[in-house]
């Protein structure tokens, strides 16, 4: 009787286990939609842009209030754009669900959601008609409105605008509305709105971390909260808060509130767009410059650190590696360039000599690019500057700000390992036997990061080469080229000869060139494997878009 009742009650719960993985998985096919003939198709990357569009529309909204305010005459065109984002955003994510959440998609996800926004993002200066200068076709335009939305949400800071005020002639050639609408396109690229998607979804569970991993610079993500949506909202709100309290800083140090601002809005995502001709050198204002470095290196950052120390630990800084790496080379480059212009009388005494050099070492080195030039040929002008200062420029370009950050270029992070792995293969080729790890600060370095690593600054000075070939045979000066597809791939913002601090970049490369620069900004911005990814399988992609009708 005993083994009897075993038996019946080993019976009762295998039934019940197998009652309870029907349920679960009854449940599981429900969710996606197979208990019912579904009109949503499975489409990851087109969800996930239409919630990047739906994000972007509030901000064209908030613009074109801007512009009415003002008196311009883009406020309807802003409002028909914010309809627009949100008419289209909202059609593609309710018509469709998620469906294959694998790496390749993950990453073609981020890298189309990016280019559809970036695209779409040039409607209000087309509509607006911002680029239109006579004997200028709609076809150039067009391009330069492409541009400038894709210089602005990569947050490149690169323009082809000529028609911004100055303070002592305000004229109204670009409305409020419109100038507003250009400083939120780097706010939001500051910190991804596919970041900001990931706050509003949850559905995306564990692989979420995935989509941060495809959009936040540096070679590893990390995680601020058990939740990968957590830490999204960790990181907006803190950026959230960066911005506000630059802002109140620069009305400290003599901005109006309505500059403040906007400028706000492109320091804190290291954007380098600024509402007037001449950048910061507008104000010629120390403390503002100053206050400017301070935020500059602030976004430059890893966010990580700043949580970090607002919340726990308050030696965050100085034990992170990567931060030491580049506060001293941000202090280097400052000292050198100091030495080299004081000692060359390019820019005046030494006094004028530290000011030129340190803003624009911070403002470069972190990827902004704000200028403090007062006008070609002043102290901060770097196209002025002989060629020693500007190869130390050009290096800050290349190496940027740090991993997590806002900041451009290809990290310090990264530099920091290919000297380790140089050290290295020095080490192997003097003891062939030898098993010589990759260290930074004392900690191993694993050999899938070492790996990744490697081939990554291979393909950044592959797209280098390959970009300066390109722009230079369209027509593009070889000095200007090469800063500006170095500055371009690294998000930075001027380059050198007529495409430098105080110019455009509309007199300086053709037309097909700025398109070219523009996709490299892409580039740069979601660090190369995105980019390259969203073209894998497009076959199997186009398939997927297809409605499914099973039913259970």
């Amino acid at each position: 009787m005993a083994v009897e009742t075993s038996f019946s009650s080993v019976g009762d719960s295998a039934f019940r286990a197998g009652q309870l993985m029907l349920e679960r998985r009854a449940s599981r096919r429900q969710a996606d939609g197979f208990h019912a003939p579904s009109r949503r198709v499975r489409s990851t990357v087109a969800h996930i842009s239409g919630l990047a569009l739906l994000a972007v529309a509030p901000g064209l909204a908030v613009s074109s209030i801007v512009e009415l305010v003002g008196g311009g005459d883009a406020a309807w065109s802003l409002l028909l754009c914010a309809g627009l984002f949100a008419g289209l955003g909202l059609s593609m994510w309710s018509g469709t669900r998620l469906g294959d959440l694998a790496p390749r998609t993950v990453f073609a996800s981020v890298a189309w959601s990016w280019l559809l926004v970036s695209v779409l993002g040039a409607l209000p200066y087309v509509l607006g008609r911002t680029f239109a200068q006579p004997g200028i076709s709609r076809w150039v335009e067009l391009a330069d409105a492409v541009f400038e939305s894709v210089s602005g949400y990569t947050c490149t800071g690169s323009t082809v605008l000529t028609t911004l005020p100055d303070l002592d002639d305000p004229a109204p050639t670009v409305g409020d509305g419109v100038l507003f609408y250009r400083q939120l396109t780097q706010w939001y690229g500051g910190m991804g709105f596919v970041q900001l998607v990931i706050t509003v979804l949850p559905a995306l569970g564990t692989q979420a971390m995935g989509f941060i991993g495809a959009e936040a610079p540096g070679p590893s993500t990390d995680r601020l909260a058990p939740r990968a949506a957590e830490s999204a909202r960790i990181l907006w709100k803190l950026y959230i808060g960066a911005t506000a309290v630059i802002a109140i800083g620069y009305v400290v140090a003599g901005m109006a509130l309505w500059d403040a601002v906007n400028h706000s809005l492109t320091t804190a995502p290291t954007g380098g767009f600024s509402t007037y001709n001449d950048s910061l050198g507008e104000f010629d204002s120390l403390p503002i410059e100053i206050w400017a470095m301070i935020a500059m290196t602030f976004g430059g950052a890893n966010y990580a650190l700043h949580w970090s120390f607002l919340t726990r630990d308050r030696r965050v800084y100085q034990r992170d590696h990567e931060f030491r790496s580049y506060v001293a080379m941000l202090a280097v480059a400052a000292i050198a360039i100091t030495a080299m212009l004081w000692a060359g009388g390019e820019v005046g005494g030494l006094p004028a000599s530290l000011r030129a050099a340190t803003f624009n070492v911070v403002s470069l080195g972190s990827s902004t690019g704000f200028g403090n030039a007062q006008g070609a040929g002043t102290p901060g002008d770097i196209v002025v500057w002989s060629a020693s200062p500007l190869v130390i420029v050009l290096l800050l370009m290349f190496v940027g700000g740090m991993s997590g950050s806002t900041a451009g270029g290809s990290k310090v992070i990264r530099s920091r390992i290919l000297v380790a792995i140089s050290h290295r293969t020095v080490a192997v080729a003097r003891q062939p036997r030898a098993v010589v790890p990759v260290k930074l600060g004392g900690d191993v370095v694993r050999e899938t990061v070492v790996g990744r690593v490697a081939v990554f600054m291979m393909a950044y000075l592959a797209l280098i080469v390959g970009g300066l070939l390109v722009v230079t045979a369209l027509g593009g000066d070889l000095d200007a080229s090469l800063a500006g597809v170095v500055g371009s791939l690294g998000n930075m913002g001027p380059a050198f000869g007529e495409a430098g601090p105080t110019s455009t970049f509309q007199t300086a490369f053709p037309t097909p060139a700025r398109l070219v620069l523009a996709f490299l900004m892409i580039a740069g911005r979601l660090e190369l494997f995105a980019v390259l990814l969203m073209f894998a399988a497009p076959r199997r992609a186009i398939r997927r878009l297809k409605p499914h009708r099973h039913t259970f």
